[in-house]
Order: C-alpha cells, then structure tokens, then sequence
C-alpha cells in the first residue's frame, strides 16, 4: 500500500490506515504492508510501517520501487491525490509507477472535470498503468470513462467506509460532553479555505434567534500545510467573524486532531452534521461517509459524494456559498422532530452498505481481481505447431505485424525478420524436408534481394508492393544479416543452400567492418562462431570475431561500475546477445578472459531478468536511453529468446546445469510465468503475442514475436538434448511445470 500514513494528519493517511486495519480484521488471509509518503523531516515518526517515501526526493520513489519489486508482491494499491506526490501537480507519482512490476490498483480520491493539462496528463498516465482503478463515487467512475479513457471493466466503484455504531445514541454521548439539552451541528476534519466554515457560521444568528441553544462545533485541527504557510490566520477570521456576529458563545471549537475512537464519540453526540463545502467536484469525503454511517442527519452543498449519499432523503442538500439556505435547512430539521429522526434513519440506513465489514469485503475483492493467474506451462517436450509462422508469410517472405492474428500488410516485410525465419529453418525439427527447402529459399530470396551493391550493405524495409523504403538498414539489421547467413552456412539441411549462405556472408563481411554499434556487432559475431564451425581457418570470420571480441571486452572493461557489471550505461533490446557474443568468441579461440567476463555479465543479466518471485522479468522497453536504470514494461518476447540462447552457449561453454535452469525460467515466460500470469504463446496455433504489457498482454502477433517464441523452442530443445543426463525426460516434465529437481551443479 502506498498512501500517506498514520500518524500524518490527513484524510488520505487517515483512509490508508482504515485500509490496512479493516483488512487485518476482517479479512485476514490478505496481508499489506506499507510505504508512507511524507517529507524527510517526518521520516522518524513511522517505525511500524514497512517503508518510507519522501515525497519530494525522485531518488526517494525509485529506491521505494526497487524495494517493492524486490519483495514480490502479489498487488501494489496506490492512493492518488494530486498533493501528496512531489513534483508540479505531484507528478513524481509517473516515473515511480512506471517502475512497479507488480499489478497496480489506484484509487482516485479526486477526479477533476475540468483539469490543468499536466493534471490530465497525471490522471492518464495512472490510467493506462493500472490494472484495476477504485473510485468513490459513480460519477467519478463516469469522469474516469468518459474524459480520461479507463476501460468500464477496471473501474470499480467502493464507497468510502465507515465505522459501525449503534443509531441513536445521541443523548448519552452528550452527557459525556457536557452537552445536555443542546441542539448539536457538528462539522470535523482539517480545516482550510474551501470546507465553507464562514458560511455555517453566517448562518448561526438565524439558526439561534429561532433555537437558542443550538451550539456549534467545528472539530479538527488547521491543515498543516496552511500553518506551515500561513499560521492559523484562516482561523482567527473565522473566529473574528464568530465574534462580529454576536455568535461565539454557541460556538465550540477543538482545535487539535482527534483519534477516531473519540472523534465518534464526539460525532454521535451530534444532531446534524454540516458539510458546506465550495468544491462542488469533490468525489469524496470520508467526514461525510463517517457522519451518514453514524445515523446523523446531514446538511450539505451538492459536492460530488453528499450528491450520491444524500439521495433518497438520506440529509439536505442546500446551494453552495449561501448561509440563507444553511440556516434555513437548519431550522426545518430543528422545528420538526419527525423530520430530522426520520433523515437520521434513512442516513444511518443508506450507512449499512459502507460500514467497515461490507468495505472491507469489497477491497478484499479489488484485491483479489487484481492478482495474476496462475498458469501452468506445458511441458517443453511439446512442440508448436509452425502454422503461425506460415500465417505470416507469402512469397516475398515473412511480413512484420499483425493486428491480432491477422497479418498487417500496411508494413510490409523487413529483413530482421527473414533473417530470423531463415535461421529457424535450419533449426526446426519436425517439418517436411521440401517445405523446409521451399521456405529457406523464399527467406534467402528475400536477403539476397535487400543487398543493395552501391552502399555494400542490406537493406531492411520493403513495402507490400516489394518497394524498397531505404537504400541501407540499420546497422543491427545488417548484423542480424550476416548472423542467419554464417549460421545458414554451418546448419542449413541442404548443401547448395549452405554453399549459398558461405557466398552471402564473405559478400557482406567487407561492408561491415567499419561498423561499431555493440549490438550488430555481437549479432555479427554469432554468425562468424557458426561460420567457424564449418570451416575452422575463415580468415573474415576470425577477423570479426576478434575484432567483436576485443571490442566489446574493452567496452566492459571501461564502463561496468561495482552494481553495474554491463558493456554500457544504459539497457536495450537483445541484453543477452553481448555476453553470449563473448562467450562464444571466448570459447572459439580459449580466451578465458573472454569467456569469464561473457559469463560475468550473463549472470548479472540473468539476475536482473528474474523477479523475486523465481519468474522471468526481461528489462521492459521503458528502459531504453535511461542510464543505470531498469523498468518492467514493456516486455517483449525477443528478450525471453535472446535468454534461453544465451543460456545455451553458456551450458555448452561450461556445463553448469543452472544455465539450463535459467533457460526454462525464460522460456516459461511464454506461457504465463510472467508479471501478469498471462499466456503469449500457444503451442496448437504457433502464434505468440506481441509482448506483457501492465495490463496483459499485447493481443497482436507480428513475426518477431512468433520467430522468437520457436526458435526460444529450438534452442532449448538443443540445450536439453546436450544435456545427456540420466532421467532427462523427468527433469524435462518436473521443470517444465516449475517444480524444483535436485540436479548438481558441474
């Protein structure tokens, strides 16, 4: 839970401890713990909670959330009120949920009809990161729908508790307050400009002239804030007013903020319950939801929540700023009896569905809408069908997107993807020997056909009508190139077809070396290992293995810091390619330098992909260009491939099965062991979604992500099968499925 806190003094804090209490009691089988926001100056008051957050510190919140994730909790539930989070607007909050991994719920305890840009700006960035939304009010819920674009099915609308009295006692709770035989209004909570207080107290001399001992009580303290700025001159006005006015003797005034314990007390020993508020879009008021539930008869301006509670003649509603229409709803409850023990009794009525228990039960259900499913994986014995990698081709080659299971011919193919195909057909198992020869020859087609001669170097996109839309790819693109051409060369099933990828590999091999981009490089750097491997003394494929080799042993040597084992400051796509890339140059030429520091930073990588909780939490695309940072989402299926492929060179470099272990941590990720308990990939159609986003997954499945759902396959298969160990269809079936195996480690 994350909220401001008891001991703080104020609503919010007072709401977040309800919370937490009310849940301990009444529903116990949930467990919460809490960060408390507040400044750094009040840090030392909140021992018992579980965490601190100062408000103002960014250092603060990210801190805050790398504890959280670190935890693994199942729900993360966040308070939301513009004050309270640091930043214009509090806009702190953004940055720090955009770091949660865990499903987050937030309450809105204010949404605004008519906001600033950068408060919409807030509101709709909370909104497309929560996976549940709780409001007060339904005309919250609507403003949420209908101006800040929630979905209806996250929103969920609890009403603010309430304690649970019995109705009518105030008679007794009077004695107890020296005010027997007064006529009580009451108003409680932090008192501040905009609650309306010198409008009740210019309605008092017509409330005394026709009830003398009517006597008003105004409880609570003066908002921090407005002391820490301005003393208690709102205050004093309101008492020089009192005073003015001939009425400060039927004025009482408790200047301090009460528990809640004696804060019911106090309010069950009043009449009516005022609540003259000017803010008349306060969704709202846990005074007023306390103040009905109590059995009190209310008289309030038609703000928000008094509109939704007060109907069906549970308390009066009177236009705001006017002392007149107080003192006259006032006097009409206060000449009839009947009348106002008859809205005490439809206040305290329409209180039965708000008291704590029924809240309680409801944040219990919030809760428990909001948790991950749990997913059991299939075992990795079973193999997906191809027919989503078929669903994405035709004879130009593999087209890039899809909107949901239908392919997007608006953007056409790229050769990231061709490659990535051609090098899945070398790999796959169970296929037709002529399907494969057709299939490899339309991928291989296609990157024949992107080189472009004039700039010695691939193009990567094409349109539908075989248009190219660049005369030279990205430099990554042109790695991922000559990666599916030296492994085209090694693993191809047909000859002629090896022979071609040998050919197209010493082709592009002089138009890459002036390249320095770490990622195309290590992508470069697989195919050379693969070309090695087919013929040991290939003077270009030594060269870049080498060079790649040095080059990005240099880059780790210069930028890892003692928590930051990495070639750069920063996180991308494909992490796992550079220590894989080093692994491998490491094992081809017995650098043992190499080799232990691609293992180095696979471990650390490897590390920062698993979640607490044991799952595979690849760095989210959030994370991109920020430096020494890392963000849960986007999640793409690119990185569980670039894991399990890793894993695999590092098991073949040494063995240790924990590598196959990591392997089936990433590769379950396909099928729900993930921040989101939500299957991409199914094994009957062969498609895969298009990544784990805060709320689910991507429902589109474009080639990328169904390329790397099998060769993630392929790859771990291989792993498997190199494993050669006693009972490995047991351990298959047992890991598959996460249950632990006791296996040593070489």
């Amino acid at each position: 839970m994350i909220g401001t806190f008891a001991p703080r003094k104020c609503g919010i804090a007072t709401f977040t401890k309800d919370i937490f209490d009310q849940l301990l009691i009444h529903q116990p089988e949930i467990t919460a713990q809490v960060y408390a926001l507040d400044t750094r100056v009040n840090a030392a008051q909140y021992e018992a909670v579980t965490g601190f957050i100062d408000c103002d510190s960014p250092a603060s919140y990210a801190q805050a959330a790398q504890r959280i994730n670190a935890a693994g909790y199942d729900a993360v539930w966040l308070q939301h009120e513009f004050g309270i989070f640091g930043g214009p607007d509090g806009e702190m909050v953004c940055d720090f949920v955009d770091r949660l991994a865990a499903p987050l719920i937030v309450t809105f305890h204010t949404v605004l009809e008519s906001p600033s840009d950068n408060q919409r700006r807030i509101t709709e960035h909370l909104v497309t990161r929560a996976s549940r939304i709780m409001v007060m009010s339904q005309h919250g819920r609507d403003l949420l729908v209908d101006q800040f674009h929630a979905p209806a099915t996250l929103v969920e609308v609890i009403p603010h508790g309430a304690p649970d009295r019995p109705f009518g006692r105030e008679e007794l709770m009077k004695e107890r307050l020296n005010l027997s035989g007064k006529q009580v209004l009451m108003t409680f909570g932090l008192i501040g400009p905009g609650k309306g207080l010198e409008n009740a107290i210019e309605a008092l001399p017509a409330i005394v002239a026709s009830h003398p001992n009517a006597i008003y009580r105004i409880v609570g303290a003066t908002h921090p804030n407005l002391v820490r700025e301005q003393g208690e001159g709102y205050r004093d006005g309101l008492q020089a007013l009192a005073e003015r006015l001939g009425v400060a003797d039927h004025i009482q005034w408790e200047n301090r903020f009460l528990d809640t314990p004696e804060l019911l007390d106090q309010l069950e020993a009043c009449d009516i319950y005022l609540t003259p508020y000017f803010n008349l879009q306060q969704a709202t008021s846990g005074t007023l939801s306390y103040a009905v539930a109590l059995g009190k008869a209310v008289v309030s301006t038609p703000y928000v929540h008094a509109r939704e509670l007060l109907a069906d003649g549970a308390g009066v509603l009177v236009e705001p700023k006017s002392s007149e229409a107080i003192a006259q709803a006032v006097n009409r409850l206060l000449d009839d009896a009947d009348e106002l023990n008859g809205t005490k009794q439809r206040a305290f009525a329409a209180g039965r569905k708000t008291i704590w228990p029924h809240f309680a039960a409801a944040s219990a259900g919030l809760v428990r809408n909001t948790l991950n499913r749990r997913v059991a994986p299939p075992p990795v014995t079973a193999a997906p069908s191809l027919a989503g990698v078929w669903t994405m081709c035709d004879h130009t080659g593999m087209l890039q997107h899809g909107i949901g299971i239908v392919p997007d011919r608006r953007h056409g193919y790229c050769i990231d993807d061709n490659a990535r195909a051609l090098i899945l057909m070398n790999q796959v198992r169970d296929i037709i020997p002529s399907e494969r020869t057709r299939w490899s020859i339309v991928f291989a087609s296609f990157i024949q056909h992107a080189w472009n001669p004039d700039k010695q170097v691939f193009r990567n996109f094409m349109a539908f009508d075989r248009a190219w839309c660049e005369d030279a790819g990205s430099e990554d693109s042109n790695g991922r190139t000559i990666w599916a051409l030296g492994h085209t060369a090694a693993c191809a099933a047909d000859a002629d077809i090896r022979s071609w990828g040998r050919r197209w590999f010493e082709t592009a091999l002089p138009g890459f070396a002036k390249v320095d981009s770490p990622r195309a490089i290590a992508f470069a750097m697989l195919g050379a290992v693969h070309m090695l491997s087919a013929e040991p003394g290939h003077v270009g494929a030594k060269a870049l293995l080498e060079r790649g080799g040095a080059m990005l042993a240099h880059l780790l040597h210069h930028s890892r810091r003692p928590n930051w084992a990495w070639f750069e400051a920063v996180l991308g796509y494909d992490n796992p390619r550079l220590p894989q890339a080093l692994i491998e140059a490491g094992s081809a030429f017995g650098r043992q330098d190499w080799l232990q520091a691609g293992l180095e930073t696979l471990a650390w990588i490897a590390e920062r992909q698993t979640a607490a909780q044991g799952h595979f939490r690849p760095v989210g695309s959030d994370t991109f260009q920020k430096e020494y940072e890392q963000y849960p989402f986007d999640q793409q299926p690119l990185e569980a491939q670039a894991s399990v492929e890793a894993a695999h060179s590092a098991f073949l470099a040494t063995g240790d099965r924990r590598w196959i272990d990591h392997g089936l941590i990433a590769y379950r990720w396909y099928f729900g062991a993930n921040d989101r308990g939500e299957a991409l990939a199914d094994l009957k159609t062969g498609r895969c979604r298009d990544g784990v986003n805060r709320r689910g997954v991507n429902e589109n499945c474009g080639a990328e992500s169904i390329l790397a759902f099998h060769l993630a396959y392929a790859s771990l298969i291989e792993m498997l099968s190199n494993a050669k160990t006693d009972g490995l269809e047991r351990m298959l079936i047992e890991r598959s499925t996460g249950k632990p195996v006791a296996l040593a480690h070489s």
